[in-house]
């Protein structure tokens, strides 16, 4: 049976689309669904109460998805297994995709949906930042961005040895290696962006400071493996250390400004965008804050 963990904080004015397309399928047979609610002030549980007993809601105090995930772990009831943030929107086909990409090819640990970003009503630069983000190889061909990620039973104990970190889902992206992983064209996830500046430089932002706390952990792997290496008779084997990373260099701006040189404005635009985030980053940063969470609340409206 294939579960979706559903991870809600402050969800209620958005969950319902979501809940609405996976149980578009009547089959009896269907995923098993479970909404955790964590922290939650609103009416996210009795929005996904009210979509029946195909949906089983699961309710903590405290408002963390790290521990929101656990909880959902220990409901869930089988693989391959789905984490889906509950502002997209995916479907009951796309998921019969993703598990079945996973059950037909056994090296596969982790699945993601191709991504369709409506950028309808969004402002000018918003459209244009996403115009060129969208096309940046690290964002094709990664897992995260997509708020879905599909894993195996072996691909799950992968994860739950990753720690709490802000950057979770690119953290689970890079926790798999490129033979791994595979981003599922035929299925789909709509995730939609912020709609205006301010609130993408928010999403920047707290990307930008999630990717430094994820890149320290890196580093600190990387020394702990060295310093096992350096063990005459180890206990045991060093764990391998990513060395992947998801961060976008001059080299890939250029190469798509070749292959595209009316995205000149978009790129601009980016590298603005950047450089905002950056600057908006240092302070939690240097205090080592990665547990404030800066929500865009446009990309909720309608």
């Amino acid at each position: 049976m294939t579960s979706i963990v559903i991870p809600a904080h402050n969800e209620g004015r958005v969950i319902g689309r979501l809940l609405d397309a996976l149980l578009a399928d009547t089959s009896v047979s269907g995923p098993d669904i479970v909404v955790v609610c964590n922290g939650c002030t609103d009416d996210t549980a009795r929005v996904a109460a009210g979509r029946g007993d195909r949906v089983r809601v699961v309710e903590i105090p405290t408002p963390s998805k790290h521990q929101a995930l656990r909880v959902g772990d220990e409901h869930a009831r089988g693989f391959p297994r789905l984490y889906v943030d509950a502002d997209v929107v995916v479907g009951a086909a796309d998921v019969r995709a993703l598990a079945g990409a996973l059950d037909r090819n056994p090296e596969l640990l982790a699945a993601a949906p191709g991504r369709d970003i409506p950028l309808t009503g969004c402002a000018w630069p918003v459209r244009a930042y996403y115009r060129v983000w969208q096309r940046l190889p690290a964002v094709r061909e990664g897992l995260f961005g997509r708020g879905v990620i599909a894993v195996t039973e072996p691909g799950h104990a992968r994860l739950t040895a990753l720690p709490p970190l802000m950057a979770d889902d690119l953290a689970a992206s890079l926790a798999f290696g490129p033979g791994e992983r595979r981003v599922v064209e035929e299925a789909r996830v709509v995730v939609r962006p912020p709609r205006t500046w301010s609130d993408l430089i928010r999403r920047r932002v707290r990307a930008a400071t999630s990717s430094a706390e994820f890149e320290r952990f890196q580093a600190a792997r990387r020394a702990e493996a060295s310093e096992e290496a350096r063990e005459p008779v180890p206990e045991r084997a060093p764990e391998p250390v990513s060395e992947q990373t998801a961060r976008t260099g001059t080299a890939d701006l250029r190469a798509l400004l070749w292959a595209r040189p009316a995205l000149l404005p978009g790129v601009v635009v980016f590298v603005v965008a950047a450089l905002a985030a950056r600057q908006g980053s240092r302070k939690a940063i240097r205090d080592q804050d990665f547990s404030t969470w800066l929500r865009d609340e446009s990309s909720r409206q309608g």
